[in-house]
């Protein structure tokens, strides 16, 4: 079984160190943490977030030191400038100055094209957007293959989602979710299942998106899985942003083995499973709800299963590419760990519960997501 690369993009809030507040100070830490690495330290569309960009690896011991040494490399950056990065969904506590746009070409177009996503009636940027997500990429994989893959894997990114939920809170309040990312994510354009397109079909539905003004490019294709556009990959945009290491690192070697798994399938021209479009949205809806706690939909048939049944069943389908990395019994026991102390979503609701009050959460949130 060929080992296939695998790369992580994570995108982070920015909050004041004394009002735990979203800041709009993305660009000088940029500046002071991004020297020399190449853009793998970059903007995002607010300015109050920060994406980190690992390179492509083979290793999961390379994958976790990379993810640790820039998120430090990000934190000593921010520190400097009195705000600390955090791996969380959505932002606990609302902004007490208005986000503002980064000032780039391409954002300007976006906040414009979109503005009713972006700005209220009264022309002040809007709080519910700041949403942080955590993107999995592998390869190397042409746009032909990967939309062939995607469509293999599609039915077990909800079960994914689960895994990955950690935006319980937005803006001070309970929103009742693991990933209330989810939902505000969805508000944009191509949110939601890769739709069943072969290559030549691919190009012409996102022409026709760009042309009809739906899209602004094909790099808004925002789909769950997509053939990434700036490199030859599959790229998983299911998962919120954690700031548990091990977990984003658990997260990556799931996808990569299941892909390499599944891409075995692609490769003997196996068909894909055609999982109604339906019963795909009820799953998410499912794993944005529920996350690990409650019920999903069985990839099979579509019945419903508690989720942590269905993440062991996740495992045992990936466990060949898993074993060819040598990941399995590390994958096993993390998801043990998470099973027992409880997801993101969880143990953020655990905290307020210990300590009272939302400040304690974006502090255990800050510190974890700069532990190294």
């Amino acid at each position: 079984m060929k080992i296939l690369t695998m790369g992580v993009e994570e995108e982070f809030v920015l909050v004041d160190r004394r009002t735990r507040a979203p800041v709009n100070r993305a660009p000088e830490v940029i500046r002071r943490a991004g020297a020399g690495l190449d853009e793998q330290v970059q903007a995002e569309f607010y300015n109050a977030q920060i994406e980190i960009c690992t390179r492509a690896t083979a290793s999961r011991s390379d994958l976790s030191a990379e993810l640790s040494w820039l998120r430090a490399r990000v934190a000593a950056a921010a520190r400097e400038l009195r705000c600390m990065p955090v791996a969380c969904g959505t932002s606990v506590l609302p902004p007490e100055e208005p986000l503002t746009v980064t000032d780039s070409e391409r954002y300007r177009l976006m906040a414009g094209r979109y503005a009713s996503l972006v700005t209220r009636d009264d022309g002040v940027t809007r709080d519910d957007g700041l949403v942080c997500g955590c993107h999995v990429h592998v390869g190397t994989l042409d746009r032909e293959r990967a939309l062939a893959l995607a469509q293999h894997m599609r039915p077990w990114l909800p079960v994914l989602q689960a895994l990955a939920g950690n935006s319980p809170y937005a803006g001070r309040h309970d929103t009742g979710y693991h990933s209330w990312r989810a939902v505000e994510h969805a508000r944009w354009p191509t949110v939601g299942p890769t739709p069943v397109l072969d290559e030549a079909q691919y190009l012409a539905h996102v022409a026709r998106l760009v042309g009809d003004g739906i899209l602004l490019d094909n790099r808004m294709v925002y789909w769950h899985a997509r053939p990434s556009e700036h490199v030859p990959t599959l790229e998983i945009r299911i998962a919120d942003a954690n700031a548990d290491l091990d977990t984003v690192v658990l997260l990556a070697i799931l996808v990569r083995g299941l892909a390499a798994t599944l891409l075995t399938r692609v490769d003997d021209g196996a068909p894909a499973p055609r999982t109604p479009m339906p019963v795909l949205l009820r799953a998410h809806r499912l794993a944005a709800v529920q996350g690990l706690t409650g019920v999903g939909l069985d990839p099979a048939d579509g019945r419903e299963r508690p989720a942590t049944d269905l993440l062991d069943s996740l495992i045992d389908l990936a466990r060949p590419g898993l074993d060819a990395t040598g990941d399995t019994d590390w994958a096993r026991e993390q998801w043990q760990r998470i099973r027992s102390v409880g997801g993101g979503a969880a143990r953020q609701r655990a905290d307020f519960r210990r300590y009272g009050h939302l400040n304690a959460v974006v502090d255990a949130l800050a510190a974890s997501t700069a532990r190294v």
